[in-house]
């Protein structure tokens, strides 16, 4: 088999890539080990924690005993079906921080800015703003992806966003639009009631067209010859054989699976390669490293009145919202139920958002386990920027093993600076006049859990994954010798191969990481067709006018 680009994996970037080539006209092939999206655990929003705790949709990935976490191992679900990630997530669509992004041009992802990348979320999406407001000049209103906003029926949700402002803190009718920072509806990438996963935008589209082809096998290696990347060797029915790209290869494998298999193809620090057997082909000590994530914990609160979702947590219930879904698309099973959420600044002299809030009318965690209170509710909680970094290493030069995933969590002492104000600041939150009504006390962290050293006997405990790696395949310049892919994402040292995926970011961006990715896979599209850049827009986002002295 050949196309002009082949592109290992149909996950967030991997699917807008194979549209965008193919309606370019190039031929693309798709290799994705995962298989078919289709049944109500994916396309059913309201059934979000059962396809990423399914093998059948999920790599089933760990991390290794973090030290400052228990030695707990965490969870580090990746999607293992057409849609990747988008298909198993939780569906919040958050583009990040106009910052963010200007960060990573300072870095040395030249281009890269949020002048640049704003043309790109704009040209990816259709935006439905469900009556909460919002500037429509800021969001697209033809892209593939549709963004919707939930129904906010439940009175929790504006009681979470009326606590934020008795507390003092910014409003905001779109985090994605001009101003991130504040308390506001949630967006989600939901459409007539189904997920809207990439595979769901992009892929279908796609292969409707000629040009465009999936094959279901497990990709082993990239094949390079004389310093090109020429196809890539793919393990398909029990029989190994190399699917041939004209032009590219493109890894989109996401940031544990890329990093690992330019790794396996010779890819990456020379003495880790050579300690498996494995020849080099280009000493590139940043593959692997740089690894990033967000860590959250669950704030719970008992209600003092049957108003959460608790009241549906039951096997009845659950069968007349799935059968309600399967025939009309409605009923809560079309939303994922996140449909308030805030972005604040930990402190002054901090100039943007560095902490999210996801609110849940229900104390529940991502493993479906509800809290024994009963009624409940909670907000995830955690730290946008941590200055922890991990790695993802190989264990064998084996394809079928997994790799080491190492996020070294709350390595820092700013880690546990910037928690501990996340649950200081939450606490606040949940204790102002709007959740008066509704609040019967606190289950975790507990009222009791007051001092620095019991709120960190908490976190260690309690701190999961907000299931967002990122960084491992760094972007920079190509004179950088950590950096992996230059600012056209293609890897350095190597030609004809390129990475395109949440590997790439130099930093981990605000909140969750869906939509960058699909915003890298539509930038790399034009850089992998030659084509120049979409213009910048030179939109100015807003900042808090007195961020250097004030907190809220």
């Amino acid at each position: 088999m050949q196309a002009d680009f082949v592109i290992v994996g149909a996950g967030s970037a991997g699917c807008a890539m194979a549209y965008r080539l193919s309606e370019a006209g190039a031929s693309v092939i798709v290799i994705e080990h995962g298989g078919t999206d289709i049944g109500p655990f994916i396309q059913m929003p309201g059934a979000l924690s059962y396809p990423m705790n399914m093998k059948r949709y999920d790599w089933g990935y760990s991390s290794e005993p973090e030290p400052h976490l228990n030695n707990r191992r965490l969870v580090c679900p990746r999607g293992k079906v057409i849609g990747g990630s988008s298909s198993i997530n939780g569906m919040v669509y958050v583009r990040g921080h106009a910052r963010d992004f200007d960060h990573w041009a300072e870095q040395g992802a030249d281009g890269w800015s949020y002048a640049d990348v704003l043309p790109y979320y704009k040209r990816m999406e259709t935006w439905h703003d469900g009556g909460h407001g919002g500037d429509p000049s800021w969001r697209g209103s033809d892209g593939p992806l549709h963004v919707s906003r939930g129904p906010r029926k439940n009175p929790l949700y504006q009681a979470f966003v009326e606590s934020g402002r008795q507390a003092g803190y910014e409003a905001t009718d779109d985090y994605n639009g001009q101003k991130q920072e504040g308390f506001g509806p949630m967006e989600q990438t939901v459409w007539q009631g189904r997920r809207w996963s990439t595979a769901n935008a992009y892929l279908r589209p796609a292969l409707k067209r000629d040009n465009c082809t999936l094959v279901n096998a497990l990709a082993q290696r990239v094949v390079i010859k004389d310093g090109k990347a020429t196809g890539v060797e793919v393990l398909r029915g029990g029989t190994r054989e190399v699917i041939h790209a004209a032009r590219e290869v493109v890894l989109a494998a996401s940031s544990i699976n890329s990093p690992k298999l330019l790794m396996l193809s010779g890819i990456g620090p020379a003495a880790h390669l050579s300690e498996h057997g494995i020849d080099v082909v280009a000493d590139r000590a940043g593959v692997g490293q740089n690894l990033q994530d967000h860590l959250e914990v669950y704030f719970q609160m008992a209600a003092s009145q049957p108003v959460t979702l608790y009241k549906y947590w039951n096997l009845i219930s659950k069968g007349l919202i799935g059968a309600q879904w399967l025939l009309t698309k409605k009923g809560f099973g079309a939303s994922n139920q996140f449909e308030s959420a805030a972005f604040i600044r930990s402190q002054a002299g901090v100039d943007y958002p560095d902490i999210q809030y996801h609110f849940l009318p229900l104390a529940v965690r991502y493993d479906g386990k509800v809290a024994a209170e009963g009624h409940g509710f909670q907000a995830h909680v955690g730290p946008m920027r941590s200055p922890s970094r991990g790695a993802v290493t190989l264990a064998s030069s084996d394809p079928a093993d997994a790799p080491r995933i190492f996020f070294n969590y709350m390595s820092t002492d700013q880690d546990w600076q910037d928690f501990r104000q996340c649950l200081r600041l939450t606490r606040e939150i949940f204790a102002q006049e709007a959740f008066k009504p509704f609040v019967r006390h606190e289950i975790q962290p507990g009222a009791a859990v007051q001092t620095d050293e019991e709120l960190d006997a908490f976190i260690a405990e309690h701190a999961e994954s907000a299931y967002h790696p990122c960084g491992t395949c760094r972007m920079g310049r190509a004179d950088d010798p950590l950096a992996v892919v230059d600012p056209e994402a293609r890897v350095i040292g190597v030609d004809g191969l390129r990475v395109a995926d949440s590997s790439i970011f130099p930093r981990i961006t605000n909140g969750n990481l869906n939509a960058p990715s699909i915003m890298v896979g539509e930038k790399a599209s034009d850089h992998l067709l030659g084509r120049p850049a979409l213009a910048p827009l030179n939109d100015a986002p807003w900042l808090h006018p007195h961020w250097d002295t004030n907190q809220r």
